[in-house]
């Protein structure tokens, strides 16, 4: 009972996350969704991409289940699953996420938590592992459902967990409570002249 109790927790906010990361790109132009917004290239597109190929691979190597997606072979890691080519299209990339969530929920859904796994690329003494590690460590990767929040506030302002959450944005309220903010920091740090 603990068992089932923790994976569908474990589940529970993978799930969530993988409709708030889909959702960052409504709206937006192919450019928008695609341009690195950060110094290192992080993008919105690239973030759904990464995360659906971290499911593909941990849910489905590990447990010899292969993905029935083509992916890199993780020998060959080059940073390529974190950016959208001009070749790849936003329904190409989505397409792959959403078929990539039915392969992972399958593994999680048909595997006990314990059901052993092995990830060649750890280093010992740790490559052999099970599907409660696997499902922790890849909730790790939701953390870029948070990174998409706070790139498309950079774009265009909007914010929010889901579209059934998202409020009208007040741009008098939103511009006050930040400079509360903006004074808040400087008279905790005072600029020197």
């Amino acid at each position: 009972m603990i068992d089932e109790f923790a994976k569908d927790n474990l589940h529970g906010r993978p799930r969530r996350d993988r409709e708030t990361l889909l959702w960052k790109l409504d709206g937006l132009s192919e450019y928008d969704a695609r341009r690195p917004l950060t110094a290192t290239g992080t993008n919105l597109l690239g973030l759904d991409k990464h995360v659906a190929t971290v499911e593909a691979t941990y849910f489905g190597e590990v447990f010899d289940r292969p993905s029935p997606e083509p992916l890199p072979r993780w020998q060959d890691h080059d940073g390529s699953d974190q950016w959208a080519t001009e070749d790849e299209t936003r329904d190409q990339i989505t397409g792959f996420y959403r078929r990539t969530w039915e392969h992972s929920d399958a593994t999680i859904n048909e595997l006990p938590l314990d059901a052993p796994g092995h990830v060649p690329w750890w280093p010992e003494p740790c490559p052999n592992t099970n599907l409660f590690a696997i499902m922790v460590h890849v909730l790790g990767e939701t953390r870029h459902a948070g990174h998409a929040g706070i790139l498309r506030e950079g774009l265009d302002g909007r914010t929010g967990v889901r579209a059934e959450h998202e409020k009208q944005i007040d741009e008098e309220a939103r511009a006050a409570y930040r400079a509360k903010i903006e004074q808040a920091a400087r008279s905790a740090a005072p600029i020197k002249a």
